[in-house]
């Protein structure tokens, strides 16, 4: 296996961009749990994520979601995140939240809405120039509960016919990316259930449409790594939205519920040429922390990412490779399972000390007084969350 000294500069290259929303108070469909010290506007949020990065050395940008995230001045806001040493990064639109998309945007049935939908991707793109993000990521609650109740194929043809729209006002630097959920908050049908469906959507705009895969969005055993390599090897697979489940979209930190997946995820990410200097692939968290503490909930899922991207770095590629054409089944599976049994953690603790991070970035933000300075200082006004 190559030395962990061999292996450092590419994983210095690994950056993570942090969901503005992980730091807002959040729940279940049930009950939203309020924490101390919580955000109250996206200035406070930035500065929360910035404190990530700050310990960790891997969060460099943070996605803002719109309309959660609107301000008078996003130029401010930006000169706020620069100040703090990270920047703005992917714009999320939200067409979920409006009561005229009961029954769906993108898809829905009248044009108006459609027009709607539409609208409040142009005024993200607006946001996009402004703050010079990248990527415009676009999730769907769009679909059905009962057969029957809307013409599926119909719902297709609007949603290209939307996304066409949309395509066509993004700048020449921008991408577009679509997000897919094979179920949830629809029960009978989702409009883009699977990265075929959006594979097919994307690729019929153009280059600068990609697709995003949330870890979290696929029905148990699928195999999430051969997606990965299928939308590498096709030059489509835009963004990760890095969070875990045991049953579904449960947004519980990466790598809490199937390290083992998280690392073969990896290995395909580079075996794909999905980190480098010359990947346009984005590595973002996509986790809400219901019940976890925010800030420290976001660097643990950070250090996971860069433990099992460690460890995917350290496959014996050529002696993989050499197995694999011989047909030693048995041999090639240990070369694999020899990387993810590595521990790194001395040896990452040991890089983070010479690069001048806190060598524990967990036990170093515990032993601050971050918390208990946010804690006093935002008493009083109305806390960032979905009830808010």
């Amino acid at each position: 296996m190559p030395s962990f000294n061999e292996i450092t500069p590419q994983l210095a290259g690994l950056a993570i961009e942090l969901p503005s929303w992980a730091f807002g108070n959040s729940g279940t469909r049930f009950k939203v749990f309020p924490q101390p010290g919580v955000p109250r506007d996206p200035f406070e949020k930035v500065s929360d994520a910035a404190q990530v990065h700050d310990l960790t050395g891997l969060a460099p940008s943070v996605a803002l979601h719109i309309p959660w995230d609107r301000v008078d001045s996003f130029a401010e806001l930006g000169e706020h995140a620069r100040q703090l040493g990270v920047a703005l990064g992917t714009i999320n639109s939200n067409t979920f939240q409006d009561e005229n998309y009961k029954l769906g945007s993108l898809c829905h049935h009248d044009a108006a809405v459609r027009q709607q939908a539409i609208d409040h991707h142009f005024e993200c793109i607006d946001i996009m120039h402004e703050t010079g993000s990248r990527d415009l990521k676009i999730w769907l609650a769009d679909g059905s509960n009962y057969p029957g109740q809307a013409d599926m194929r119909s719902r297709q043809d609007w949603l290209a016919e939307s996304l066409r729209t949309i395509y066509a006002r993004i700048g020449a630097e921008q991408r577009l990316v679509l997000e897919y959920k094979f179920f949830e908050p629809a029960f009978y049908h989702m409009d883009v259930p699977d990265w075929g469906t959006a594979y097919a959507q994307v690729a019929a705009l153009g280059d600068r449409a990609v697709v995003c895969l949330d870890t979290g969005h696929h029905a148990p055993g699928t195999n999430i790594e051969f997606i990965v390599a299928q939308l590498l090897r096709l030059g489509k697979l835009g963004s990760f939205d890095f969070n875990s489940r045991f049953y579904a979209d449960d947004d519980l930190i990466v790598g809490s519920a199937d390290p083992f997946q998280l690392f073969r995820i990896m290995v395909e990410v580079i075996r794909g040429g999905g980190l480098g200097e010359d990947s346009d692939v984005a590595f973002m968290l996509d986790q809400c922390h219901n019940i976890e503490p925010k800030i420290p909930g976001q660097i643990r899922s950070v250090l996971n990412v860069q433990e099992m991207t460690a460890r995917a770095l350290m496959v014996d590629r050529q002696a993989l490779e050499s197995a694999q054409a011989a047909g030693d089944v048995l041999q090639a599976h240990a070369i694999l399972m020899d990387a993810f049994q590595t521990d790194v953690r001395s040896d990452l603790a040991d890089w983070r000390t010479s690069v001048g991070l806190p060598a524990d970035p967990m036990a170093a933000f515990a032993g601050s007084d971050y918390m208990d300075k946010i804690i006093e200082e935002r008493k009083g006004g109305q806390q960032a969350g979905w009830d808010s």
